[in-house]
């Protein structure tokens, strides 16, 4: 447990010092949110969504970021498109599938990347994943209301099922390669009260994949940052005006005592779970 912590200390350390570049076809709702917080956390972000230009983007990217909360087929003509050559050149991509289960574009959109594309991981909540997982779920526009089975359990059969690392995010976070899960729990209920954190933390998890090769490992070194910097950000004010502010700062304030003494996670077994 605690490699996982001093890991995610050195790749803080890395995505600082490496400074990725992460490709985003993503959300127009939190275009500027994700950008932000790229450069928060060190890394610089670039949106180019059209056909003509995107092999050519990611061919100079660290990652590629897909998000289709705001969508239309073209765009996913673009994902399909970009994931393919980011798939010849050994980019990372990172799938946000935002409202999967609410409609059938969306649900149907994510499937087709998911089996057209060798996505590296996938952040959502618990009902997009447990949609995309075959499993019962519940979800309301872009929000979940239930599902039939635990996070955990969710993370854990969607990653052995699809071979991309989940990370089921809530109250807490489960990221899971089929294998081993780890349990985050880090962050706080402020960090639902503004609009696109959830998106905000699938680029972090863009920056740190675009530095560690481990994408379990930098997934949970992602979701303790992230998880970290809202409660630094809280501590400040958790009123949504100046704590969507303060977690930007909270962000790019972020250092390796923050991560090393807050990181607050628990590794699961079959067993144990």
């Amino acid at each position: 447990m605690q490699e996982f912590v001093n890991q995610a200390s050195e790749d803080l350390t890395n995505v600082r010092a490496k400074k990725p570049l992460v490709h985003h076809i993503t959300n127009f709702v939190v275009m500027n949110e994700t950008a932000n917080a790229t450069l928060a956390i060190g890394g610089l972000p670039i949106m180019a969504h059209a056909k003509e230009e995107v092999e050519e983007m990611v061919s100079m990217a660290s990652a590629l970021l897909f998000n289709i909360g705001t969508l239309w087929p073209e765009l996913i003509d673009s994902m399909v498109i970009a994931g393919k050559k980011a798939n010849e050149t050994g980019v990372p991509i990172i799938l946000d599938p935002v409202g999967a289960g609410a409609t059938k574009l969306r649900t149907d959109s994510a499937k087709r990347l998911l089996e057209e594309l060798d996505i590296s991981i996938v952040r959502g909540n618990a009902a997009e994943i447990s949609i995309l997982a075959g499993l019962e779920a519940e979800i309301k526009g872009v929000e979940a209301i239930s599902q039939d089975s635990e996070p955990f359990q969710v993370a854990e059969d969607f990653a052995i099922k699809s071979g991309s690392i989940a990370c089921v995010t809530g109250k807490d976070d489960f990221v899971s390669d089929g294998d081993q899960t780890v349990k985050i729990s880090n962050g706080h209920p402020a960090l639902a009260s503004i609009t696109g954190t959830g998106c905000m933390s699938t680029t972090i998890t863009a920056c740190f994949a675009g530095v560690q090769e481990d994408r379990l490992q930098a997934t949970v070194s992602a979701m303790i940052a992230f998880g970290v910097a809202g409660e630094n950000a809280a501590a400040v004010s958790n009123k949504p005006g100046t704590f969507h502010a303060a977690l930007y700062d909270a962000i790019a304030d972020l250092n390796q005592e923050d991560v090393g003494n807050k990181a607050n996670i628990n590794i699961l077994t079959k067993d144990l779970a």
